[in-house]
Formats: C-alpha cells, sequence, structure tokens
C-alpha cells in the first residue's frame, strides 16, 4: 500500500528544531513573541551583536512547533537569492524558490538576521508579505504566492553599529513591530554562561565582570564590548583545561580590537579578575 506525503509537509519537516535550545528570558520577550505570532505581527528584534537575538528565535520557533529558516543577510545577497531564480540543468531550465518562498509555502518563520546588510532593494521585496496582503510575487515565473496560514517573518539588526547608508527604510520599520535586547543583568548573564559553558559560577562572574568593564568602553575605543556570546566562548576554554587569562586573551580581546593600547587595557582588566 503506498503511502502519498504531502510535500509541503515534508519540506517542514526539515526545517523543524528537535530539541528545545537553551535560552534564559530576560523580561516578557517569550510572551510578547507569542503574542505577535498568534497575530502574524511581523517582528523585528534590534540589540548589540551576541546577545541572544537568534537563539531567542529558535526558541521561539521550538516553542510554536514551527518550522524555522534562516537566512544570514549580506551586502552581496539580491531579490532572487530571497525569492528564488531559474535554473539551468541536463533538463532544461527549472525554477528553485528562495528561502523567503519556502517559509512562504509551507508556514515557516523566516528569519533574516542583519537585515540591514543586504541591499535596499532587496528586503523591499519582503514588503508584500509584512502588510495586509500577505502576498510573495514571482515576477520571472508569473506567480503569486499566498503565505500560508502560519508564516512569519522576523528580521534582527544592531542599530547601534550601523551607518546611515545602512539603515531600513521607513516603509519597511513601519511594517514590522519591534523588541529591543540588550545585554542581560548580571545574575542572569551569569547563569547563561554558567550553563552554556558547563563553567563554575565563580569564574563565569569573573567574565560577566570583563565583559561589563569593555562594555563602558564602547564609544571610546570600541565599537562593541565583549558579547554574551564571546563569554560563553571563553568559558568554554577555560572548561577545557585552558587558563583564565589565555582563553579571554583568545575569546575576549583578540576578537574585538587590533588597537594595542585597547588590548592592553582590557589585558590589564582580565589580569584584575584573574
Amino acid at each position: 500500500m503506498n503511502v502519498s506525503v504531502d510535500p509541503a509537509q515534508a519540506a517542514a519537516e526539515q526545517y523543524r528544531i528537535g530539541r528545545e535550545p537553551y535560552y534564559r528570558p530576560v523580561a516578557d520577550e517569550v510572551e510578547l513573541f507569542e503574542t505577535a505570532y498568534a497575530a502574524r505581527m511581523p517582528l523585528m528584534l534590534k540589540g548589540p551583536t551576541g546577545c541572544g537575538k537568534s537563539r531567542f528565535v529558535e526558541y521561539m520557533a521550538w516553542k510554536l512547533r514551527r518550522p524555522l529558516i534562516t537566512v544570514a543577510c549580506n551586502e552581496d545577497m539580491t531579490a532572487s537569492d530571497l525569492v528564488g531564480r531559474f535554473l539551468l540543468d541536463v533538463n532544461g531550465t527549472r525554477w528553485q524558490d528562495g528561502p523567503l518562498t519556502v517559509a512562504a509555502r509551507i508556514g515557516a518563520i523566516c528569519y533574516l538576521d542583519e537585515v540591514v546588510e543586504a541591499r535596499q532593494d532587496t528586503t523591499v521585496a519582503i514588503h508584500p508579505l509584512t502588510d495586509h496582503r500577505r502576498v510573495l510575487p514571482l515576477e520571472k515565473k508569473g506567480e503569486v504566492v499566498t503565505a500560508h496560514a502560519d508564516f512569519q517573518v522576523v528580521i534582527s539588526y544592531n542599530p547601534g553599529y550601523q551607518s546611515l547608508m545602512k539603515d531600513l527604510k521607513q516603509s519597511t520599520k513601519q511594517r514590522f513591530g519591534a523588541l529591543d535586547f540588550g545585554y542581560p543583568s548580571t545574575e542572569i548573564e551569569v547563569e547563561i554562561v554558567t550553563h552554556e559553558a558547563g563553567l563554575d559560577r565563580a569564574t563565569a562572574e569573573k567574565l560577566v565582570q570583563v565583559a561589563q568593564r569593555s562594555r563602558n568602553l564602547k564609544g571610546h575605543g570600541l565599537d562593541e564590548g565583549i558579547s554574551t556570546r564571546l563569554l560563553v566562548y571563553a568559558g568554554a576554554l577555560i572548561a577545557k583545561g585552558i587558563s583564565p587569562q589565555a582563553a579571554c586573551r583568545t575569546a575576549l580581546v583578540r576578537p574585538l580590537t587590533d588597537d594595542a593600547d585597547m588590548r592592553d587595557t582590557l589585558d590589564a582588566a582580565i589580569a584584575t579578575y584573574f
């Protein structure tokens, strides 16, 4: 007996998150996201690099039991990369859906990470999906895709890092609700680093104190302070037996800056705690 398989359902399964991602809520962001999803409101997540935006989206996709398709945006990405294109193979030409189109068809959450890195003419492609129409015109194919009832668009970016040339148009911004993200409070960040790095609490507390010192230098020699993500990297090295000072130099200081004086300042801060 042959059992037919729904192609859309089969496609959705490959994008489902099987295991619960670790995410520690810091405020009411989980409830706000759930309510926005119930209304199918497109959402914009704004916050510094490495503060947990992408992990949050993964967690919410798991919690809502929705497939998640993530696109890492870059300046070379075209609308065709998002929407789709015709490809040539041995049998002639065939249409290949892009990630945005796949998400709209199967009812996934489409997450556009660092969306301002994409060209503005590319981000315009999401406009018809983020208003009352919820459609995606495939002009090259002559098709209009009506978004699945469960489809949602989520975008993220770091507003403190972007230049005026790399910002979203108001016509894009005003299609989204927005959630602000920042680095967690000391207590929560220590909890996150302890859990994610498999580290003892006392060492995690010292790492967080180093990060907080660096964040006070943002705009005074540093473009960004040490992120929670980098703290987890440093903690993982320490948990593997690397000395704390070497781990901090490798995972915290050297990725952050090439300025010799700033490196010396951060190294001195690390020596204070370790």
